[in-house]
């Protein structure tokens, strides 16, 4: 596919490591004026000294009024990446009020608040724009010791088709990519145990674990015009988990 952002202004959360990182590189490749969030100003740095061009951006996405004024100072944005996320993992009755209020305020809310600052202005410019949300087969499939995780996805992607369905009149599509594990610094929280790691392996009929960069071009087709006509899928990547 021969793919340029060229003139387009991108905006990624958590770029700090794993997929917004990866994605924050390969968009730049593709001429994209890149501006990358993340929490911790060490991992925006190395990410700035990597690529110099990228726009760095340092908040925590858990507070609503600081997000809020760090998205509206860069504006305009044509495309947007929620990438951001955590993970906490718990049997479902050990499960903790802190564990699940952080989770959501990591995994969903930022969703809320950074898209309705990029969609109003992308409506009020009148200019069609494309936005990802970063969620997991997660959200579509239970897994154990999962409960708050796969609430948080499950949310992100009912989130994804109700953007899209508001959106899609402006010419704005919504699009959320479902990985498989991918074995980031956060992946490796739940399957860096080999035996644990099998029995999830086991289910995928391709027989592993994604790679990040097969996410990362799933995203930049999402982004791109060569998706003209995709709007509010959940795009698994899943290996064939989800078709068991």
């Amino acid at each position: 596919m021969n793919i340029s952002f060229e003139g387009k202004r991108v905006l990624v959360t958590g770029v700090g490591q794993g997929i917004g990182r990866n994605l924050a590189l390969h968009l730049s490749k593709y001429h994209a004026t890149v501006i990358g969030i993340s929490k911790t100003q060490k991992h925006l740095d190395s990410l700035k000294a990597e690529d110099p061009s990228i726009i760095t951006i340092q908040v925590d996405l858990c507070d609503w009024s600081a997000t809020k004024k760090a998205v509206e100072s860069v504006l305009p944005i044509d495309m947007l990446v929620n990438n951001a996320g955590l993970a906490c993992l718990a049997p479902f009755l050990k499960a903790t009020e802190e564990e699940f209020d952080l989770t959501m305020n990591v995994n969903v809310k930022p969703i809320v608040n950074v898209s309705q600052i990029v969609g109003a202005d992308l409506i009020k410019r009148k200019v069609a724009g494309t936005i990802v949300n970063v969620s997991s087969q997660a959200g579509q499939a239970a897994v154990r010791d999962h409960a708050i995780y796969c609430a948080s996805k499950g949310a992100v992607d009912m989130l994804t088709k109700v953007m899209a369905v508001e959106f899609g009149p402006h010419n704005i599509r919504v699009n959320s990519v479902n990985p498989t594990v991918v074995m980031t610094a956060m992946g490796k929280i739940g399957w860096d145990d080999p035996v644990k790691a099998r029995s999830m392996i086991d289910k995928i009929p391709l027989g592993r674990f994604a790679e990040v960069e097969e996410v990362v071009n799933a995203i930049v087709y999402l982004l791109s015009d060569q998706s003209s006509m995709i709007n509010g899928v959940t795009l698994p990547i899943d290996g064939g988990f989800l078709a068991t």
